[in-house]
């Protein structure tokens, strides 16, 4: 069996999407080298901006 690849999301977290760590409005979408993703609000986004920024490829925030 051959796997199938999804190509990696190009856009910001939409409205029904929740954050990974606690379940709030997902705000921030951290873009991984592997293909996946996290979701994070506002909160664990900037708590984890740091790190995050060493590690993936591109971070999308949703605006407002």
């Amino acid at each position: 069996m051959t796997p199938t690849l999804t190509p990696p999301p190009t856009e910001a977290p939409s409205a029904g999407e929740r954050c990974d760590r606690c379940g709030a409005a997902a705000k921030v979408r951290a873009v991984l080298p592997g293909g996946g993703d996290l979701v994070f609000c506002g909160h664990h986004g900037q708590k984890y901006a740091k790190d995050l920024e060493k590690v993936a490829v591109s971070i999308l925030r949703a605006e407002d």
